[in-house]
């Protein structure tokens, strides 16, 4: 038995324990090598599409179910003696991957195959999927000399492994810091929410009695920003600030030297592969072509906002003196989201928390279902779900329910409403625990074929429920439920037959489309009334509240693009021109390169690069690619232009994106299905002018 890689579609999770880890991902690994040495030992002139490529494909699915399953566990459910299996595992497979593409004997048959005549009588999904994977070798050192292609084979096992420290330290070092309350003034500005969620967290902590009671918080997401936003105690935010931009950057914790390790191996990587730098190495097959392409589209969005982003700091700046009576001054950075908030109620008088009762998390994600259901074309249903101890032994396989990895964690299936097809399942798990990383993320844990349905999750931190009540959520974190179905909703719904290229498995400048696209049914009143309902009386959103808030969706919106911007020249700069920066002090970094980028605060704030984990939490992840945040933007801004012209909830539009871009995967180039979609090449204007910078 092993049931980390148990074929069974519904998970038995409660089965996934550490004893299983090595004899699991041993013996799945040494399955996935005898496939592949039996691909190699073909005759090149008589080995076909079948037995070379799709073979391929198969070699490796036991192993990816194992290790996809183990890795999503050390996300969720982190502990001691998981973490350890997984990281005696690690080396042995990043190695065995890393040296799929360098294995000469392999590369052999498949560049016979892949020249001979019999490819071009394949179907263009098929051809597809060969001409992908001949660049996927190419770009991995496939056609490198042995000494270079074992060197490549370990930066990719270094890489691992320090990518998963940078990782680990970044969830230990939030883990390691907690404030707790005493004394209630120090809650001053509060709201109810915020004082609530840090009561419930005291009293689970056992640090919280009804005689003597207390507040604590965390530097999980839930916990930090209402304090951020809404104390009124200087100190207190100013202890959370400080606490907070230490993440990843002190003592046993401390990602400094990760940073330019991890850094370095990456470029010597790509000058292997005879690229200038990682970013060009990474983006040689993604809509941005190369790095300087994606750096000049950065540079081009930073002219067009920055006096929108100085200004928004100037008027900040001017309100905080205006109401304290002070001469205006520099801001310190735990004081921006305080006084921005306060400016934002005034000026819009609007409160985040007056809209909470309005997003109950349940609500939310009917409504966002409903929405999905009429534009795309599918029918979602909840199932019973049951938690399983894995520590007692485990109930037998007879289970009636389905069974999740954590009593908070719910289970949907996707049909199609034509032909009632089950499409796909998936797991949604909401909430902030300490075993768990923080951001919020999607991930397919199967991906079905033909008549073979998907399983997927999506993953968030939101605000947790408190005291047995329903978690009420900011309308942000809605944009994220929203954001992460929308990756989802890609997965579900692909109906590409060759499963490397199914789903979000596309050029990551092009894969938050999706995702992106789906924020914009939190702004328009006729989607929100589907799902924006107060959670007690079942009333919409009143007129007056929505007006407030489409008027402050705005606010200091060049502050938030700008942010994005920093983030995406930071990546790239250090991507492209590495050696200019070796041996620099990492806050000096930050503060060279992002100069014109981050508003002139009183007190510098240390780099974001020690926890700065989209970037250095895996071996490539968002490296050299978090522009593509902003790139997708464009992309979904202008997307929904055609949303807005037919119908926000017209079922032909939404089957239109269904077919041209959902169901389609990377079957086609990126450009080509958004032209299929749009009818012509994305434009800039739509996203700056719905950022009210156009």
């Amino acid at each position: 038995m092993h049931p980390f890689l148990a074929p069974d579609f519904q998970v038995r999770w409660s089965t996934l324990t550490p004893e299983h880890i090595e004899p699991d991902i041993g013996h799945a690994l040494t399955e996935a090598k005898r496939r592949i040495e039996a691909i190699c030992d073909q005759d090149p002139s008589s080995a076909t599409y079948e037995s070379t490529f799709l073979a391929l494909e198969k070699a490796t699915e036991e192993l990816g179910r194992g290790w996809e399953r183990l890795n999503h566990l050390d996300s969720v459910c982190d502990n001691p003696a998981q973490r350890e299996a997984l990281n005696r595992m690690l080396p042995d497979v990043t190695d065995f991957y890393s040296s799929i593409a360098l294995n000469a004997r392999l590369w052999n048959v498949l560049k016979n195959v892949g020249d001979g005549a019999d490819i071009g009588r394949l179907d263009p999904v098929g051809k597809r999927f060969v001409d992908e994977t001949l660049a996927d070798f190419r770009q991995s050192g496939a056609d490198l000399a042995p000494p270079q292609k074992e060197r490549v084979a370990a930066i990719e096992s270094l890489l691992s492994k320090l990518t998963k420290q940078y990782a680990e330290r970044v969830l230990d070092s939030t883990n390691a810091w907690d404030r707790v309350i005493t004394d209630e003034t120090q809650l001053n500005g509060l709201p109810e929410s915020a004082r609530a969620g840090a009561a419930a967290n005291a009293r689970g902590k056992g640090v919280s009695t009804d005689e003597s009671p207390a507040w604590r918080f965390t530097l999980h997401f839930p916990s930090l920003f209402p304090v951020m936003q809404h104390a009124h105690d200087e100190a207190l935010r100013r202890d959370v600030w400080e606490a907070s931009s230490k993440v990843g950057g002190y003592g046993e914790y401390d990602n400094t030297a990760l940073v330019w390790q991890i850094l370095k191996l990456r470029h010597e990587k790509a000058a292997i592969l005879g690229h200038r730098h990682f970013a060009d190495l990474t983006l040689l097959r993604r809509m941005a072509r190369t790095g300087s392409s994606a750096l000049d589209f950065i540079q081009n969005l930073h002219a067009r906002i920055l006096p929108a982003f100085l200004a928004d700091y100037r008027q900040l700046a001017n309100y905080k003196a205006a109401k304290t009576g002070r001469a205006v001054d520099a801001l310190e950075p735990w004081e921006t989201a305080y006084w921005a908030e306060r400016q934002r109620q005034e000026n819009y008088d609007l409160d985040d928390e007056v809209l909470r009762p309005y997003f109950p998390v349940d609500g939310v994600m009917s409504g966002m279902f409903e929405i999905a259901s009429r534009l795309f074309g599918i029918t979602i249903r909840q199932l019973e779900t049951v938690f399983i101890d894995p520590s007692p032994a485990p109930l037998p396989h007879s289970q009636p329910a389905i069974e999740v990895w954590h009593p908070e964690v719910s289970f949907f299936e996707i049909h199609d409403s034509r032909t009632q097809a089950h499409l796909g399942s998936f797991y949604a798990d909401w909430h902030p625990r300490e075993s768990k990383r923080g951001g919020a993320w999607m991930n397919s844990i199967h991906t079905g074929g033909p008549g073979e349905p998907h399983l997927g999750l999506i993953i968030g931190n939101m605000s947790p429920p408190v005291d047995g009540k329903a978690a009420l959520l900011t309308h942000s974190e809605v944009e994220t439920i929203f954001h992460e179905f929308g990756h989802l909703l890609h997965g579900m719904l692909s109906e590409v037959p060759v499963k490397s290229l199914s789903g979000t498995n596309v050029p990551w400048d092009f894969v938050e489309l999706p995702s992106q696209i789906m924020e914009n049914f939190c702004w328009d009143r006729q989607s929100l009334d589907l799902f924006a309902r107060h959670h007690e009386t079942g009333e919409p959103i009143p007129d007056e509240l929505f007006a407030k808030m489409i008027s402050a969706r705005n606010y200091l919106s060049a502050s938030a693009f700008m942010r994005q911007l920093s983030l995406a020249k930071l990546d790239l700069e250090l991507h492209i021109h590495l050696e200019a920066w070796l041996g620099t002090e990492l806050d000096s970094v930050d503060r060279e390169l992002l100069a014109d980028y981050r508003p002139p605060l009183k007190s510098e704030t240390p780099s974001m690069l020690r926890r700065f984990s989209h970037i250095f939490g895996s071996p490539t992840g968002y490296a050299a690619g978090y522009y593509s945040y902003k790139w997708s933007e464009v992309l979904d801004a202008d997307a929904f232009t055609r949303f807005q012209t037919e119908g926000i909830l017209n079922p032909e539009t939404g089957r239109s994106f269904r077919e041209q871009i959902l169901s389609k995967g990377n079957s086609a180039p990126a450009d080509e299905l958004y032209r299929r979609f749009m009818g012509r090449d994305p434009e800039l204007e739509p996203l700056l002018v719905r950022a009210g910078l156009g």
